[in-house]
């Protein structure tokens, strides 16, 4: 009984004796300095750029944009390392609208002796004329080029109609698809011609043409045929 009585004396005074306060937490560390919080910002903008997939492995097309809505449908600007697919929708109706639109540029130069049949050639052309272009506006060259097929691509053209044995011109509205076509015929038409029998490479002729073109001016190749071609149909109506 006595042994009982002294332990459970014991507890009461462990219960009464006041217990040490808890460790206080250490405090935490200082923020980093601003130094290592923008190296910090630079290495997860690397990390988002690595991610994204670049045209040519150089330029960024996730924000181009087509201003006209009509076109907008058969001017592909998604995202493509290396614009060739090696002809996978040549046997589908309307297959040329999802293909990049630079691809398109690509086959379109193979147009004279020099390149056709001549891919590598008209790829290495391209890119060159899209690094110029990137050069001379500091702007995203592919924004420059979807611009410039807008600004190329005829609303209007002329048909001609049979009466009997007579043929009549009548103006008629150009298709969407058509105008994309239209417009890269005369894009690619006009830097070829501009390159002969000049000193400037094929690359710097498409360039420069590319430029104007994006800005509406009327001396350029493309913007003078689809302002011709407008025209010739305004008065056929």
């Amino acid at each position: 009984m006595e042994g009982e009585e002294k332990k459970q004396e014991e507890k009461v005074v462990e219960a009464a004796t006041p217990k040490p306060p808890a460790a206080v937490p250490e405090a935490a560390p200082a923020a980093a300095p601003d130094a290592t919080q923008a190296e910090q910002q630079e290495a997860d903008e690397d990390k988002l750029i690595l991610g994204k997939v670049l045209l040519f492995g150089k330029f960024d097309v996730s924000s181009v944009a087509v201003k006209d809505i009509g076109m907008a449908m058969y001017i592909d600007v998604s995202p493509v390392a290396v614009p060739h697919t090696g002809g996978r929708h040549t046997s589908k109706a309307f297959g040329k609208s999802k293909m990049s639109i630079v691809e398109r540029l690509i086959n379109n130069m193979m147009r004279t002796e020099d390149y056709t049949g001549k891919k590598i050639k008209a790829y290495r052309a391209v890119e060159n004329a899209f690094i110029m272009i990137e050069k001379k506006t500091k702007q995203n060259p592919l924004q420059l080029f979807v611009d410039a097929l807008v600004h190329s691509a005829p609303r209007e053209e002329v048909t001609r109609l049979q009466y009997g044995g007579i043929s009549v011109p009548k103006a008629v509205d150009v298709a969407p698809a058509r105008r994309v076509d239209l417009a890269l015929r005369y894009v690619c038409n006009g830097a070829l011609e501009s390159s002969h029998g000049s000193k400037k490479p094929i690359e710097e002729c498409l360039a420069d043409l590319i430029i104007s073109a994006a800005r509406g001016d009327i001396n350029s190749p493309s913007v003078a045929k689809k302002e011709e071609v407008e025209r010739v149909s305004s008065s056929a109506r």
